[in-house]
């Protein structure tokens, strides 16, 4: 009777807590974003931090918790949002933190409130999602628990977060002015490979050298170290946030066993090599049995890139013996960049815990094939679904279906196409590489079931095709199959995973592959699903699907201001 007094006094004083969730406790941050010098792989240059943090404060909650973020914008001649990747803010759309798709930016000086709740345990990540701003160091991780009570179906004696990242040198205004060019400039490959927000640039090649900016005696670029006790269990929670690079990441000397793939448990799993894509999380399981008297390597490889960016590398080392030097041996090599097949195989490998299983529906109300390409619109280079390069309009959308601006011009109203030529050849660069740009959405029934394939192929470039990480805002989806080649919509449905899909939030789609997902459009909003590579959201490759916005409650007057809603 007195949990349920206090829980009942709890909810009156959480305005807009979920009720049907455990009753939990507020945890406020006050945090202040603004520019920095800082040299996280010994190069300095601007970067963006919170209360002059780069990777930001972690937020450590229980599920059930209300998350308020009192973020102020000190960056003076930028705007900035947020998104708290991996959380489905039910029942607060207008807090995903999506700028032109659930809120207005928020501009220098003004300080906004997020408020949500954390729902469900697990893993995710928060980061910038205004321009191309996430590079420029504005993450962290997010680390929810289980309610008192109630464990894990795995054992560990210690948690830890680490979040890899790639790090250029250019700022994200000159990469963002040469993608939007003529002749097109390409971003290249990143300087370094950060892990927990270290690394180290070679300040003896000529860039390090001419640049003056180089210090490889600096302490902000001596590499993260992860201290373990002898005979413990350690569950690493380790996330993406690159920008660009797909990565293989490694403990020398030690195996890593897979338990969690975005906030869902996962059928145990034995890696070497963990390939993780941007805006992936996973939870593994090392165990310190290795000789205590030496330091082992973590490494981070870039994969499915020919890249010349060195490995990120950081130090295992046991207590109580010292953190530096690390032990004089090579660190691990790591796989081939080209090699598809073991990257594959994780994906497959990938199946949700018998107990902890949520069946899939049976079937579909809707297919959207949706086919990536690299296209031409007036001569600038975009990417493209089923030829439509997305663009994001001035009125947000959730603001537009809400406040019934629809005909004043807020954004194109003749739907984006739910399939594309079906004698599209994904192997070869395309005849006519020509598109169109729209800001249209996909409008979904509330509470059908959508099944979305996204299908890959050739580049611009001949014998190309990338792998593009895709993450859908809002939801989990049901990874329901992988197919290399071209899908066929008779035959590849039957292949279908019905017994034990993993549910996830972001899914690679491998080089001319496809990658079917099936999901409940029943979280009333506007949400993204996009290319978690930044150029490549940035060049137009992404969409919005719209559910229910009818059922979303009163928008609060902090998310206005832009486009259509200001006056």
């Amino acid at each position: 009777m007195l949990k349920e007094i206090v829980c009942i006094t709890t909810l009156i004083v959480l305005v807009g807590c979920i009720i049907n969730v455990e009753c939990g406790r507020v945890r406020h941050y006050k945090w202040e974003v603004k520019y920095e010098f800082k040299s996280p792989d010994c190069y300095k240059k601007l970067t963006i931090a919170i209360n002059g943090r780069s990777p930001g404060p972690s937020i450590i909650a229980q599920q059930g918790d209300t998350i308020v973020v009192e973020l102020t914008n000190s960056l003076l001649t930028e705007n900035v949002a947020i998104h708290w990747h991996g959380i489905r803010q039910i029942g607060t759309p207008w807090s995903d933190g999506t700028q032109g798709v659930t809120q207005c930016p928020i501009l220098p000086g003004e300080t906004f409130v997020y408020k949500f709740v954390v729902d469900r345990a697990g893993t995710y990540l928060y980061h910038a999602h205004y321009g191309m701003q996430r590079e420029a160091g504005l993450y962290g991780s997010i680390r929810v628990s289980l309610p008192d009570g109630e464990e894990e179906p795995y054992k560990y004696d210690y948690d830890r977060s680490i979040i890899l990242t790639d790090w250029y040198h250019k700022s994200t205004y000159e990469q963002a002015t040469g993608l939007s060019s003529i002749p097109f400039v390409w971003v290249g490959e990143p300087q370094s490979i950060l892990i927990q927000g270290r690394g180290k640039f070679d300040c003896n090649t000529p860039a390090g050298i001419q640049s003056g900016l180089c210090n490889a005696t600096n302490p902000e670029c001596n590499p993260y170290s992860l201290t373990v006790i002898p005979g413990k269990t350690y569950r690493l929670r380790i996330g993406s946030l690159t920008a660009l690079s797909a990565l293989s990441f490694q403990i020398q000397g030690h195996n890593m066993t897979v338990v969690e793939a975005d906030g869902h448990n996962v059928q145990p799993f034995q890696v070497k090599n963990l390939f993780i894509y941007s805006g992936e999380t996973y939870s593994v399981l090392i165990h310190a049995d290795q000789d205590p008297s030496t330091n082992y390597w973590l490494s981070a490889k870039v994969v499915s890139r020919n890249s010349t960016t060195p490995d990120g590398l950081a130090i295992l080392n046991y207590y109580p013996n010292g953190k530096y030097p690390p032990n004089s041996s090579p660190p691990p090599v790591g796989p081939q960049w080209n090699d598809v097949s073991p990257r594959i195989s994780q994906s497959l490998a990938i199946k949700a815990l018998p107990g902890y299983i949520h069946p899939p529906p049976e079937t579909s109300d809707r297919v959207i094939l949706m086919l990536n390409t690299q296209n031409r619109i007036n001569g600038y280079v975009r990417w493209s679904v089923n030829n439509v390069s997305f663009t994001l309009p001035h009125t947000p959308y959730l603001i537009a279906f809400k406040q019934k601006l629809l005909w004043h011009h807020a954004f194109d109203q003749t739907p984006p196409p739910d399939g594309y030529d079906p004698n599209h050849d994904i192997y070869t660069v395309a005849k006519n590489v020509n598109a169109t740009s729209s800001n249209a959405v996909y409008r979904l029934e509330f509470n059908s079931t959508v099944d979305v394939i996204l299908q890959n192929s050739n580049t611009m470039n001949p014998n190309n095709s990338e792998t593009h990480p895709w993450h859908l805002h809002g939801h989990d989806f049901w990874v329901m199959g992988y197919g290399l080649g071209k899908f066929n919509q008779s035959s590849d449905p039957k292949k279908y995973n019905y017994v034990n899909p993993i549910m996830k939030n972001t899914v690679a789609v491998h080089p001319y592959g496809w990658t079917a997902l099936r999901f409940r459009a029943d979280n009333p909003g506007t949400w993204a699903f996009h290319c978690h590579i930044e150029s490549h959201f940035y060049m137009g490759m992404g969409i919005v699907f719209e559910q229910g916005v009818d059922r979303v409650g009163n928008l609060p007057k902090s998310i206005m201001g832009c486009g259509n809603t200001r006056g």
